[in-house]
């Protein structure tokens, strides 16, 4: 068992412990001492209760995707623990009800609307949660590949230094890394700077994004400046010789 996955059972259990500790010291300062009022323990319990589940499934997702990266492939062990995570969460948040006796459709029903007033103020989070959702079901890329990200919401500012004037690079503004996690909110790229960027799902899921591969072929064109009293055709056929000993195998073609 690698180091790391150490830490993270190790981490878990430390997490349930302290849980069960501070329950049963709360408990004893309501029965034995009376500091804590009685009518308040349930929803103690049920806070301590969320809590506790929210960091052990995370947790637990990082483990399943350490545990099954080797086995089933970095890109679908990160999409099993988006699953298990967002499981996890589900389960904390049902707990918390019902550790309060309040069934889940009586607790709708009666907070209608703050409710409302919650969703209007979280909705960016609620479209980020939603968006990985959607992310995880339809694919559109993986962890572990490398893409660009093309969208409004974050402009960039064409390059027009030579010889960029000639290359398609600038007429696709975005950002280019490889996808190395995709959680419930965020997806995050390493770009080819060298610097992780953490893009919100909801944004991801409005973007065009361009999938590379080793294979790719791109175009580009090239400016060449020459004096004026220079044969074009002699010019051309002396490029085509220099360029066949280069080895490209993409298309040359002069202009």
């Amino acid at each position: 068992m690698a180091l790391n996955e150490r830490r993270v059972i190790a981490i878990i259990l430390t997490v349930i412990l302290a849980g069960i500790a501070i329950g049963g010291g709360i408990f004893v300062l309501s029965s034995v001492f009376k500091i804590i009022p009685s009518d308040y323990l349930l929803y103690i319990y049920a806070g301590i209760w969320f809590i506790v589940a929210v960091i052990v499934s995370y947790f637990i997702g990082s483990l399943i995707r350490n545990r099954l990266g080797n086995v089933i492939g970095y890109d679908n062990a990160s999409s099993v623990s988006f699953v298990v995570r967002l499981i996890g969460y589900i389960i904390a948040f049902i707990g918390f009800f019902v550790l309060v006796r309040v069934s889940l459709g009586a607790a709708l029903a009666a907070g209608g609307f703050a409710g409302l007033v919650l969703g209007l103020a979280s909705q960016d989070v609620l479209s980020n949660i939603f968006g990985g959702i959607m992310l995880v079901i339809s694919r559109p890329y993986k962890v572990g590949d490398r893409v660009t990200i093309s969208t409004w919401q974050y402009g960039l500012i064409a390059p027009t230094y030579p010889p960029k004037f000639f290359s398609n690079d600038f007429l696709i503004p975005g950002y280019t890394g490889t996808v190395t996690d995709i959680s419930l909110l965020y997806t995050t790229i390493f770009t080819d700077e060298q610097v992780p960027v953490k893009i919100p799902n909801s944004i991801m899921i409005q973007a065009a994004i361009f999938l590379h591969n080793r294979e790719e072929r791109r175009k580009v064109r090239t400016k060449y400046e020459v004096f004026k009293d220079i044969d074009p055709d002699v010019l051309i056929n002396v490029l085509k010789e220099k360029i066949k000993k280069i080895g490209f195998r993409n298309r040359r073609t002069f202009n």
